[in-house]
């Protein structure tokens, strides 16, 4: 009887779980057109009557002239996203230029989280308001600890933030 009502309980537990999952996460409501570099998409409805550019949330990925690792985020990004991919958008704000600011979900897979736990990109701490601190924190942590991507260099590369910063005064 006890292998019965454990079994259930974890069904139940399961069920339960699932049920917030495909509660929080809509229907793909978008298709990606393009991949502009490590943290931005351009998007349309799958009508394709409206046009979006997407900066992706909580996240900053290296800047293109940060050989390699600029490219290898914009890469990344585009292996997770292809263009045609249907995706959904958690979105956060509007930015100064414009741009939705997005947690990205392909189905159940949030695309801001697998970046920063591929190493691909740091967690932007100046913008996680309304994201997950503790998920990203932990992800984060965790590709440092393996030095995946930019955490391959000792401390990881100079931080976007940083970088841009720099090439203003310069």
């Amino acid at each position: 009887m006890a292998i019965c009502l454990h079994h259930f309980s974890w069904l139940a537990a399961t069920a339960i779980a699932l049920s917030s999952i495909t509660t929080t996460v809509a229907a793909a409501e978008f298709k990606v057109l393009s991949v502009g570099d490590g943290d931005t998409i351009r998007v349309t409805t799958p009508s394709g009557t409206s046009k979006t550019t997407v900066r992706l949330a909580c996240f900053d990925a290296p800047e293109t002239s940060q050989a390699p690792y600029g490219n290898d985020a914009r890469q990344g990004l585009q292996e997770q996203l292809p263009i045609g991919t249907g995706v959904s958008l958690r979105t956060k704000a509007t930015d100064r230029y414009g741009r939705t600011v997005a947690e990205v979900l392909k189905g159940t897979t949030n695309i801001n989280q697998t970046l920063v736990a591929a190493g691909a990109a740091f967690v932007y701490w100046q913008y996680i308001e309304g994201c997950d601190r503790e998920t990203y924190s932990r992800l984060e942590n965790e590709a440092r600890l393996k030095s995946l991507g930019i955490w391959a260099v000792p401390g990881g590369i100079q931080r976007p933030w940083d970088y841009r910063r720099g090439r203003k005064a310069g």
